[in-house]
C-alpha cells in the first residue's frame, strides 16, 4: 500500500497556517487516493529522540566503519527507528513555518536524527555524498509571517526554503512540489494569498 507521511514542524495546532494548508492538501489527497495510507508525524509529540553526545559518537563510529557500543548504541537504535518510520513512506508532505528566517529547531533535530550514513546518505572519499532516498517525492508547505519574496531585507531573509529544499535534494528526493504562503501577517492582502495557497494545495494534491 502506498503511504504518504505528513511531517509537521508547527506546534501551533489550529492557529497554524502551515497546518491548515496541509489539511487542505491531505483532504484532497485522501479523496483522490482512497486506497492510500496517510500517516502523520507530529515532531512535537515527544517521540523524536535527541541528537546529543551519544548519538554523535554513534554516527562517527559508523562513519569510521565501527560498531557503536553502550549508550552510543542505544542512541543509534533510537535514530534508526525514527529513520525506519521515515523511510517506510513512499511520499512526504512537510508543513514548514519560518522561524527566525530559518526552520523550526525541531525540524533541524529531525534532520540531524535521520541523516545518518547508510540511511539517508552514502559517502565515497572520491565522489562525495550520494542521497539514498531516491524514487520518493515530497510536497512542502512553506509559510512565514513577515518575510516575502521580493521584500526588502528589513522584512527578513530566506534561510528556510534554501536550507530545506537543499536537504531534500542532498537526501536524494528530487521530485518536490512547493506550496507557499509568505507573508501571512504583515501584508495588506493576506486573505488573497491564503486563498491562493489553499487552491495550490488542492491542485498539487490531485496529481501528487
Amino acid at each position: 500500500m502506498t503511504t504518504l507521511l505528513h511531517i509537521s514542524a508547527s506546534p501551533r495546532g489550529e492557529a497554524s497556517e502551515s497546518l491548515a494548508i496541509a489539511r487542505t492538501f491531505l483532504d484532497t489527497y485522501r479523496a483522490a487516493h482512497p486506497d492510500h495510507r496517510i500517516d502523520t508525524f507530529d515532531l512535537w509529540d515527544g517521540t523524536l529522540p535527541p541528537f546529543g553526545p551519544d548519538a554523535a559518537a554513534a554516527k562517527m563510529a559508523v562513519f569510521a566503519g565501527q560498531e557503536p557500543s553502550g549508550a552510543a548504541a542505544q542512541a543509534w537504535d533510537a535514530a534508526s527507528r525514527t529513520f525506519d518510520r521515515f523511510a517506510a513512506a513512499d511520499a512526504y508532505l512537510f508543513s514548514v513555518p519560518m522561524w527566525n528566517a530559518g526552520v523550526p529547531y525541531i525540524l533541524k533535530q529531525f534532520i540531524d536524527v535521520v541523516s545518518q550514513p547508510g540511511m539517508v546518505f552514502g559517502f565515497d572519499p572520491e565522489r562525495g555524498y550520494s542521497g539514498l532516498l531516491t524514487g520518493k517525492k515530497a510536497a512542502v508547505v512553506y509559510t512565514s509571517a513577515v518575510y516575502g519574496d521580493g521584500r526588502d531585507t528589513a522584512f527578513g531573509q530566506d534561510f528556510q526554503r534554501p536550507f530545506f529544499s537543499g536537504w531534500l535534494r542532498w537526501a536524494g528526493i528530487a521530485d518536490v512540489t512547493e506550496i507557499s504562503f509568505r507573508p501571512n501577517l504583515v501584508t495588506a492582502d493576506a486573505e488573497l494569498g491564503r486563498k491562493q495557497a489553499h487552491e495550490d494545495a488542492v491542485t498539487a494534491a490531485k496529481t501528487f
